[in-house]
C-alpha cells in the first residue's frame, strides 16, 4: 500500500460567478458534498462557501487526480442542486478552477483562511481573490 499525503486547496465558483449560494443553501450544499466525497473516497478535510465560491481542503490519495476530484464534486453537487430544485436558476459551476498545493506546515492556516470566508470577502471580492491566486501561484493569465 502507498502512503501518501498530498493537501490541495481547491476552489471554483457558480457560472459566471452568479450569488446563488444563499445560506440555506450554502449549508445543505456543504454536507452534502462531504456525504457524497465520503462515498468517491474523496477527503475533504475542510469546506466553506460564499455566495458565489467554493473552497475545499483536500488531501488527495495516491490514486486520485485534481481533475478527477473537481469533476466529480462539481459535477454530482451542481445535478443534486438542480434535480431537487434548490435554486431559483439552473444551478452549474464556471469550467475553470484552481488548485494549488498546501504545504503541511500551513495546513492550519489554509483552514482558517477558508473558515473565515465571509469576514475575508467583507474586504476583497472573489474575482480580486482569484487574480491574486493566480498571480501568487504563477499561473499563465491570459
Amino acid at each position: 500500500m502507498s502512503n501518501t499525503k498530498i493537501w490541495i486547496h481547491l476552489i471554483f465558483s457558480t457560472k459566471n460567478r452568479e450569488p446563488y449560494i444563499n445560506s440555506e443553501l450554502k449549508q445543505k450544499l456543504i454536507s452534502h458534498i462531504r456525504e457524497n466525497s465520503k462515498l468517491k473516497n474523496i477527503y475533504i478535510d475542510f469546506i466553506n462557501c460564499t455566495l458565489d465560491h467554493i473552497h475545499i481542503l483536500i488531501s488527495l490519495a495516491a490514486e486520485q487526480s485534481i481533475a478527477e476530484v473537481a469533476r466529480l464534486i462539481k459535477g454530482e453537487s451542481s445535478h443534486w442542486i438542480n434535480k431537487n430544485k434548490m435554486s431559483k436558476f439552473k444551478f452549474s459551476w464556471q469550467d475553470e478552477y484552481i488548485a494549488a498545493s498546501v504545504s503541511e506546515s500551513i495546513v492550519n492556516k489554509v483552514r482558517d483562511y477558508i473558515k473565515n470566508q465571509e469576514e475575508h470577502h467583507k474586504k476583497k471580492t472573489f474575482s480580486e481573490e482569484f487574480n491574486e491566486y493566480l498571480k501568487k501561484y504563477g499561473f499563465n493569465i491570459n
